[in-house]
């Protein structure tokens, strides 16, 4: 083992965390790309990436332009690394399957948002019911909601808005 990673292994031994973070971002100018045809793999491949960076995916589904995922995370590693490698490696993975008739990005820029572990339940039942929920909200509203109710701030002309 290198010192590098002996002196996190110290570092992290009397380290106690519980920290469950929804990741929400959308497909790059909000194309309908993602199809029942392959979601599912998606989320198993989304989930060994997760995994692999030693996260714990809690819950993950999307609609065709955006898509919902719960995870607990590790404090050893930074919540816009994990998301970066998340979007790369689903993106090259989403391209070489040729899943989609043009090139398949994510849109830049994610939300994550943070909940206590009485909430999770919550969240998940939220995430597992995307389809029912967007009979009723669209999704930039949905996603503007959630920005409030965290009371984070935002500019419009960086939300997640079909590009025309």
């Amino acid at each position: 083992m290198g010192i590098e990673i002996l002196y996190l292994i110290s570092l992290m031994a009397n380290t106690y965390t519980q920290i469950h973070i929804q990741l929400v971002f959308a497909v790059q100018n909000r194309a309908s790309l993602i199809t029942d045809l392959w979601k599912e793999e998606l989320y198993k491949y989304m989930t060994g990436i997760i995994q692999n960076k030693e996260h714990k995916m809690l819950q993950i589904n999307s609609m065709p332009d955006h898509i919902h995922i719960l995870i607990g995370l590790r404090p050893t590693q930074g919540l816009s690394d994990l998301v970066k490698v998340v979007k790369q490696e689903s993106t090259n993975w989403i391209n070489d399957k040729k899943f989609t008739p043009k090139k398949f990005n994510w849109q830049k820029g994610f939300g994550g948002f943070s909940y206590t572990k009485s909430d999770v339940p919550r969240v998940i039942n939220y995430i597992q019911n995307q389809e029912t929920h967007h009979r009723k909200i669209k999704f930039l509203d949905e996603y503007v909601e959630m920005l409030r109710a965290h009371e984070i701030e935002y500019d419009e002309k960086y939300l997640f808005k079909p590009i025309l």
